[in-house]
């Protein structure tokens, strides 16, 4: 139990602390927005230093394709389109319950304005207790609860793929049929229905990282398969991230702040335990930034993001860009087959602020697949009581939770 009475004494301490923070986040700004202006003039000359350091360069900047100066009005969303999203969450394997084994749930929502169709909100639950599913990862030093993420991380991506591509086949089918029953013997196609796939969150997955090539093989692949798939049928992937602490764009103003004649951080900052000289906005953010240059309703440059993990992603190397959604600034991210389309990187970005304004500040579809996909209290417990029967109608004996399980869940003090 949290004893407030304890709690409040700390209060104060917390709000100087905070006022302070705002004081020197605003000098902070200040200075980005001094080198901002420096980089506008440079920017084509930084981009050819960046290029030629990169190998050299220890902090990931990403690289401006548009000028700095961007500011682009969203077109408005078409009357007909289609928004399809999905989330995913889990049970987490424990030793205490009555069986170990985890349980991941992809929420899936597919959501149509202007075309008189039900939308579609329901979940993929599946349970992984085969031995290869709970000990595989323990080979590469990685605990199940994290692989579990891992693999809840790649089941979002391809059911989403698997949704959009079985919807925009299914349409191409019916409209076909339209066309051979209609009496005109050359009948006008219809235009195809704007149709975008959104996730909760980064495209670029940092933990691959740190993961061993065999590890990763398990997960990267099924997404890029994904992937393919959904630009085989025309539909544009976006990945919506709020309240974002990047600072890929930021990073691109530390090369006019570095004070040495070259871009060299191995040998001019060699082992910098400090903040390197060029480190004067730290630790400021993207968004900070490009809240000074936005209006509501438009998007910032676009950005080819430089992390390190995109070397495995192929031709789906993923562009960014940061959008006045009105109640904030989001970060947008996209593959490179979207961002280099405009009229499709037009279309998805007007449908995604559509639903943000849909949504009150937050995109209505990723909302609701979260709602879709979340496991409650009351879930949890139906699924071990589920569990429980089944052990017993096998024949098991001594199906139960541990003590220390069940001390847990109530108290005689």
């Amino acid at each position: 139990m949290l004893d407030l009475t304890k709690l409040a004494r700390q209060m104060q301490g917390i709000s100087q602390h905070l006022t302070l923070e705002a004081a020197a986040s605003r000098q902070r700004l200040e200075r980005a927005q001094q080198f901002f202006i420096v980089a506008k003039t440079q920017q084509a000359e930084l981009v050819q230093r960046q290029e030629k350091w990169r190998d050299r360069i220890t902090f990931n900047a990403a690289t401006p394709v548009e000028p700095l100066s961007t500011c682009i009005d969203l077109p408005i969303p078409p009357a007909c389109h289609t928004v399809i999203a999905t989330d995913g969450s889990q049970i987490a394997p424990n030793h205490h319950e009555i069986a170990y084994c985890y349980l991941i749930n992809v929420g899936r929502v597919m959501l149509h304005y202007g075309q008189s169709l039900h939308p579609l909100l329901d979940s993929l639950p599946e349970v992984f207790y085969q031995p290869e599913d709970l000990y595989v990862s323990r080979q590469w030093g990685i605990r199940t609860e994290e692989w579990m993420g891992y693999r809840r991380t790649a089941s979002e991506t391809s059911v989403l793929a698997e949704l959009a591509c079985n919807w925009v086949n299914q349409r191409e089918v019916d409209k076909g049929k339209k066309m051979l029953s209609a009496l005109s013997p050359v009948p006008n196609p219809q235009s195809p229905v704007p149709t975008l796939a959104m996730v909760d969150g980064s495209l670029i997955y940092w933990f691959l990282e740190q993961l061993p090539g065999e590890a990763r093989d398990r997960i990267l692949p099924p997404i890029l398969e994904a992937w393919d798939a959904l630009r085989e049928a025309g539909i544009p992937i976006m990945g919506y991230l709020s309240a974002s602490r990047s600072s890929d764009s930021l990073n691109f103003l530390r090369l006019p702040a570095c004070p040495h004649p070259v871009p060299d951080c191995m040998t001019h900052c060699p082992g910098q335990t400090d903040r390197a000289p060029c480190q004067v906005f730290d630790p400021l953010r993207d968004t900070f930034l490009w809240a000074s240059q936005l209006q509501p309703g438009q998007r910032s440059t676009l950005w080819r993001s430089s992390a390190r993990i995109l070397d495995l992603y192929g031709e789906h190397q993923i562009y960014f860009c940061y959008v006045h959604v009105g109640t904030e600034i989001a970060r947008v991210e996209v593959p490179a087959w979207v961002a280099e389309n405009p009229e499709k990187l037009d279309s998805a970005l007007s449908l995604m602020l559509a639903q943000v304004q849909k949504g009150y500040g937050y995109p209505v579809a990723l909302a609701e697949a979260h709602n879709q996909a979340v496991v409650r209290g009351g879930d949890r417990a139906r699924f071990f009581a589920l569990l429980e029967q089944q052990m017993i109608k096998a024949g098991l004996r001594n199906v139960g939770t541990s003590y220390k399980e069940a001390r847990k869940r109530g108290s005689i003090a």
